[in-house]
């Protein structure tokens, strides 16, 4: 008596064995743990305590956001949910009613900076 799983892939429809399709889902990539990679990713980041900052610091952040225009490249640290973050690009916009500012395509609320920095631009000598 023939085996009852001959025909499933063995007979005049299948001559090769396995269809093609069927044989490449069996190695197809398994991910046995899903998450936790990402998981890993958050656990690295320290938590830090927001700084807070004196009316000094805000009138020199202040002072260096009056001066900064769309399109300057500018690297900033800022508080993002627990920790402190240095992002580096150009300034999208500035929105002072918001209080904000977007580097790139992340925004930033003033309150958040902790420092800026616009590196100087090449060429232009400093004394």
């Amino acid at each position: 008596m023939p085996s009852p799983h001959a025909h499933a892939y063995g007979g005049p429809d299948y001559p090769f064995g396995r269809p093609k399709a069927d044989r490449a889902s069996q190695f197809m990539p398994f991910a046995a743990l899903k998450g936790y990679y990402e998981l890993i990713r958050t656990k690295e980041r320290v938590v830090q305590p927001r700084h807070e900052s004196t009316e000094e610091d805000q009138v020199r952040i202040s002072s260096q956001l009056s001066g900064l225009n769309k399109g300057d490249v500018v690297r900033i640290t800022y508080y993002d949910q627990d920790a402190y973050v240095t992002l580096q690009g150009a300034v999208a916009q500035i929105i002072p009613e918001y209080r904000t500012i977007q580097v790139v395509k992340t925004v930033i609320r003033f309150e958040d900076i902790l420092d800026i920095v616009a590196p100087e631009p090449a060429g232009k000598e400093t004394s």
